[in-house]
């Protein structure tokens, strides 16, 4: 088949009303949002990378990592935005540029930034392979949920009368915001990063850990240097911050 145009796109706004100034924290020795560039750079299958901002910071830091920065209006970067309007906007900012629309867009979440060498290019794979129109990466998810009705707490994935052994569950999966791939066209008619024949890409359980709280940091900093991801750019052999405040 032709080759695909593929283009990645990381949002990463100034603000965070849980964890301020989120995506310039620094993680493993680099800034949050520069952990998803490198991915994004590294893949063989993604030939141009976006940050989508409105920092001047995080525009310097993402340009200077080799992104292309597209300046994203304040309506767009409000706390009730969507993704998909970060996405949308930078597609719409490359056709004013005369740019044709890639066939797919791979969308990062710099929140998410526990991936091996690799991950995006098989992600990428699996939804050409499985005939798809989006790929969400997802985690094993061996957990018993619950839910409060009126009160009163109900069971949602078993029935406590017959608790089944963790092996003996069927599978179910947990999206990790780690990585999206989606057909331009279904993303531009459904204004969604998911649609149409959704395939999996399944991840290790590590891959849910999130960068949402400060303590969160730590954790992930364990993740990407204690276990040392071999073969990425999120696993410095030692820590040393590139970006010093």
């Amino acid at each position: 088949m032709p080759t695909q145009k593929i283009i990645a796109i990381i949002p990463a706004r100034g603000e965070s009303k849980r964890l301020p100034r989120k995506n310039l924290a620094v993680l493993a020795g680099l800034p949050l949002v520069v952990h998803s560039i490198r991915h994004a750079i590294e893949a063989d299958s993604v030939s141009e990378v976006y940050v989508s901002t409105d920092d001047d910071e995080i525009a310097r830091i993402s340009a200077e990592q080799g992104a292309e920065i597209v300046w994203r209006p304040a309506e767009l970067a409000a706390d009730t935005a969507t993704s998909e309007s970060a996405l949308l906007h930078t597609l719409e900012h490359r056709r004013i540029e005369g740019r044709d629309d890639p066939d797919l867009v791979v969308f990062l979440q710099c929140t998410s930034p526990v991936r091996q060498a690799g991950d995006i290019d098989r992600a990428v794979q699996t939804l050409r392979t499985a005939g798809a129109d989006s790929v969400i990466s997802v985690a094993p998810n061996k957990r018993l949920f619950w839910r409060l009705e009126n009160e009163t707490p109900v069971p949602i994935n078993y029935d406590p009368a017959r608790r089944l052994r963790e092996q003996d569950m069927a599978p179910q999966f947990e999206e990790n915001g780690s990585i999206f791939v989606v057909r331009t066209e279904l993303l531009r008619a459904e204004e969604n990063r998911m649609g149409g024949k959704i395939a999996f890409y399944v991840m290790d359980s590590w891959s849910t850990c999130q960068i949402d709280e400060p303590e969160d940091l730590e954790l992930v900093e364990w993740i990407l240097t204690k276990r040392r991801l071999k073969g990425s750019a999120a696993a410095p052999g030692h820590i040393e911050n590139e970006y010093p405040s």
